[in-house]
């Protein structure tokens, strides 16, 4: 059986960030989807996405200012980058 991966991001608007990823074209698993988290799918074993207040049960440690320091980086790949600005 595959592993499966759930890289949690304590995103600040979980709703743009889901505009945002849909328009990329990723799709969402409305299984684990709501309005504190979702589950945006990246393939069939790997999806993303929790709002700071949901990311926030996962630990007691703080979550870092990501204008500061370096949470977390992600890449996705696009075809070009017209594509992401659209």
């Amino acid at each position: 059986m595959a592993q499966k991966v759930s890289a949690n991001l304590p995103v600040r608007d979980l709703k743009k960030s889901m505009d945002f990823f849909g328009k990329l074209g990723f799709t969402f698993n409305a299984q684990f989807t709501d309005e504190t988290a979702a589950c945006m799918t990246i393939s069939e074993d790997t999806g993303s996405c929790s709002s700071r207040s949901k990311f926030q049960t996962f630990t007691p440690k703080q979550i870092c200012d990501a204008t500061k320091s370096t949470e977390v980086l992600v890449c996705l790949s696009s075809a070009s980058r017209e594509e992401v600005k659209k």
